[in-house]
């Protein structure tokens, strides 16, 4: 058997559901396209995404997999914001019925294999136009009315959490601020809430990529590793993914936050399949590569920002700014003939290369060693 890497050792991996090349591969075999692309790890969305039925003895081959492969091993739980909670409808199914059963099922399952370090979310994106893509502007209920139910669903599992001294992580998702993530774990305990930080999404809420790193930084136990290319645009902001180093983010200097912070996750990618993986449409073009408006030029979208500054918005006007002026420089491809490429299976290969080795290099550079 392969050793396990040493803990303390900054380690690169994936997110499971962006592994190039495992469609239509048993969900195991991720962990060996992971290996073959060098990378240290794979962290499974759901462990439900390993074994719907979440079966033991089938999970338990997950564990012994990854621990041959000598990869780390991460997973999570799903949607725990109750309003969004149908559209993970294997939560309640697990329970038989019992949503907070199926959670607890599912909890015990993952902390059957060692993994108890768990991705939670709030909301999730919907291919509709505007603001309302994001649970945050939803007509039926507000905001503030989703964040306080998912509060009180959240105290409901924390003794479960404790039980098996599980944090349930919850990602700086394109429908939450970081301000309200941190009071979140502020009123259900740290001990059972952390953080999924994902580097590039909070600035759909207009936040400074710094600085909201900085505030999760003390909770964030799991990672989503991305970059982007912002733009100003005729109704908002443009915002579109780019290859990790590429982009507008200051990745070193939001490593040092973290690692000022005393937090040591693992960097786990969460990059591009193919178009053709990723459901492309007949022209074949990349879904996700379609740039996002961030409407920050509409009232609607300030009055559910209460928490955000002028002066950070500001900064990231700056950042929009500054990507204009490295595309007008030709240091960047403009975003329409980037969303434009084909993105084959060799494009999304070169992502995750590019990717990994540019975080590595930060992590090495910032005191944080990584594997070779």
């Amino acid at each position: 058997m392969t050793p396990t890497p040493d803990a303390t050792r900054t380690r690169v991996g994936i997110d499971g559901r962006k592994v190039p090349g495992a469609q239509g591969r048993p969900p195991i075999e991720r962990l060996d396209l992971a290996k073959d692309l060098g990378l240290d790890g794979v962290f499974y969305r759901t462990v439900f995404d390993m074994d719907p039925a979440l079966a033991a003895c089938d999970l338990i081959e997950y564990r012994h997999r990854a621990d041959d492969l000598g990869l780390y091993l991460e997973t999570g739980v799903g949607n725990v914001n109750p309003y969004a909670m149908a559209e993970h409808p294997q939560l309640r199914r697990a329970g038989d019925g019992d949503t907070v059963l199926g959670f607890r099922r599912a909890i015990e399952a993952a902390a059957g294999i060692g993994c108890r370090e768990l991705w939670v979310v709030t909301g999730g994106y919907k291919n509709y136009p505007g603001r309302f893509a994001y649970d945050r502007f939803r007509s039926d209920v507000d905001w503030p009315a989703q964040l306080d139910e998912t509060a009180r669903f959240l105290e409901l599992l924390a003794p479960v959490c404790r039980e098996h001294g599980v944090h349930l992580n919850l990602e700086t998702h394109e429908e939450i601020t970081s301000f309200e993530l941190v009071r979140l774990i502020e009123r259900v305990g740290p001990d059972v809430l952390g953080i999924t930080y994902d580097t590039t999404n909070l600035l759909q809420r207009g936040e400074d990529p710094l600085a909201s790193a900085r505030r999760v930084a003390p909770h964030v136990r799991q990672t989503h590793v991305k970059d982007c290319l912002l733009g100003v645009g005729a109704d908002g902001l443009r915002y579109q993914l780019r290859p990790v180093g590429a982009g507008t983010l200051d990745l070193a200097a939001i490593l040092r936050a973290l690692r000022d912070a005393g937090a040591r996750p693992n960097l786990s990618l969460e990059t591009l399949t193919s178009a053709a993986e990723s459901g492309g449409g007949a022209d074949g073009l990349h879904p996700y590569l379609r740039p996002l408006t961030i409407e920050l030029y509409d009232p609607a979208w300030h009055a559910v920002h209460p928490d955000l500054s002028a002066a950070e918005l500001a900064a990231v006007v700056r950042l929009a700014a500054e990507g204009d002026r490295r595309v007008a420089e030709g240091a960047a491809e403009p975003m329409s003939a980037f969303a434009g490429r084909p993105f084959t299976h060799a494009d999304a290969v070169a992502f995750v290369r590019a990717g990994a080795a540019h975080l590595r290099s930060l992590a090495t550079e910032g005191g944080v060693p990584c594997p070779a």
